[in-house]
């Protein structure tokens, strides 16, 4: 069993789009220039596929023999894990990180033998193809029509220590398994009619890079937010659109969708809900946005938040984001008069993000007033408004001398206060 007590051992992963591309190959030069530099180096298990350069690549290093168990009667040889801990060097070469092991060893997944491994302090050198990855399962039997029996968690490749990208143009690798380099004569003309034809290698190279950049950027963000980083990092182009639910909101949709394609960059989109709950707006559909948003391969967001251009803010410097656009304001120029909105406090705060106002077909329109919420409150309001000084100065005038002047003008303040709460200006000056 591993020494659990020391330091855990250094996962590489040499990620590959499709048998062939070198993974192997490559995984057995790094272990040839670490043995020359000195590093006890050992292969665990390296399957050559019958390919000679893979194999002569394998003489001249301390090969750990396979363990041979009978499964039903058929010898099966594995990698010897307890060989492997008993020998103890400093990094182990452990090819196809999906594989399944036979029945009965320790383990059913050779990822498991590796955590192990990882565990004793041994570096471990493994390869794995995008298609073994679990969360990619559906996509890639779209794209080959074949769906994976071996798997293994993202979050194992993940949390690997170094991936490195083994690529090659999906027409060179045609041209490998044409010339015999990656499979038998007898298999060739099958594999090159079915999984290995171009668009499904270019289809599978594409979900690679993409995989891998999202990787990337989980690394980044976790760095950020370990050294409290802010600051936006132009490292990728990355587009928010804040939308409020209502008509206007497909239209900065499709606007921001091609304002991102222009520089290549992800599109999100995000809805601020007010802390208190209350919608800004009582039409607001978010179904609708949400289908919108998939089809333009945008995600969407809601966050909570009173202050609405610091909470858009603040959301995009967490998503480290770029450009953030806005709808043009629908207000009247008194509000503008007596509060600068949204988009120009946006606009004031945003530091090193580019800020698009875009217009739309509402953008003259103003909001309706709410008729049931008018009828209900201004009625109420000015009576509240004429009436609650008289009752006030009715109690006060008999308990005005207990509680002092101060007190007594706090209370006409409160007064006012709720006046102006329930009806605004005009029946808060008439009740001062």
């Amino acid at each position: 069993m591993p020494d659990t007590e020391g330091p855990r051992g250094q996962l590489e992963v040499f990620l590959g789009c499709a048998p062939g591309v070198g993974k192997t190959f490559e995984m057995l030069e790094q272990a040839r220039g670490l043995q020359n530099e000195g590093v006890d180096v050992v292969v665990g298990v390296v399957e050559s596929h019958g390919r000679a350069a893979t194999a002569a690549l394998v003489e001249g290093l301390e090969v750990i023999p396979r363990k041979a168990v009978d499964h039903r009667g058929t010898v099966l040889y594995e990698m010897d894990l307890d060989a492997i801990l008993a020998r103890r060097p400093a990094v182990v070469l452990v090819d196809e990180l999906a594989h399944s092991n036979a029945p009965g060893l320790r383990h059913d997944k050779r990822w498991q033998d590796i955590d192990e491994l990882l565990g004793a302090g041994i570096d471990v050198l493994s390869t794995v193809n995008i298609q073994h990855l679990e969360s990619l399962g559906d996509v890639v039997a779209q794209i080959t029509g074949v769906t994976q029996r071996e798997t293994v968690p993202d979050d194992v490749v993940r949390a690997a220590d170094q991936i490195e990208l083994v690529d090659i143009e999906p027409r060179a690798l045609r041209q490998r398994l044409e010339q015999g380099k990656v499979y038998s004569a007898e298999r060739v003309d099958d594999a090159l009619a079915n999984f290995f034809r171009q668009g499904n290698l270019t289809a599978l190279r594409e979900l690679a890079l993409l995989w891998l950049a999202d990787r990337v950027d989980d690394k980044l963000a976790a760095y950020r937010a370990a050294n409290a980083i802010t600051d936006t990092w132009e490292a990728r182009e990355r587009v928010v659109v804040s939308v409020t639910g209502g008509p206007e909101s497909a239209s900065l949709i499709r606007r921001a969708s091609r304002i991102a394609s222009r520089s290549s960059a992800e599109l999100l989109v995000v809805h601020v809900v007010r802390g208190d709950g209350l919608a800004e707006r009582g039409d607001v559909d978010l179904t609708a946005l949400r289908a919108l948003a998939t089809s333009v391969g945008a995600g969407v967001y809601s966050v909570v938040g009173d202050d609405v251009p610091q909470t858009l803010l603040e959301f995009a410097r967490a998503m480290n984001a770029t450009q953030l656009v806005l709808g043009t304001s629908r207000r009247s120029r008194w509000q503008r008069l007596f509060d600068e909105g949204v988009g120009a406090a946006v606009v004031r705060d945003s530091g090193r993000i580019d800020v698009h106002m875009v217009t739309h077909e509402r953008a003259g329109v103003r909001r309706k007033l709410d008729i049931r919420q008018t009828r209900f409150h201004r009625p109420g309001s000015w009576i509240i408004a004429v009436l609650a000084p008289l009752a006030l100065t009715g109690v006060l005038s008999l308990i005005g001398p207990l509680i002092g002047f101060g007190s007594q003008t706090a209370l006409f303040f409160v007064v006012v206060l709720a006046v102006a709460m329930l009806g605004g200006v005009v029946p808060a000056a008439l009740s001062a």
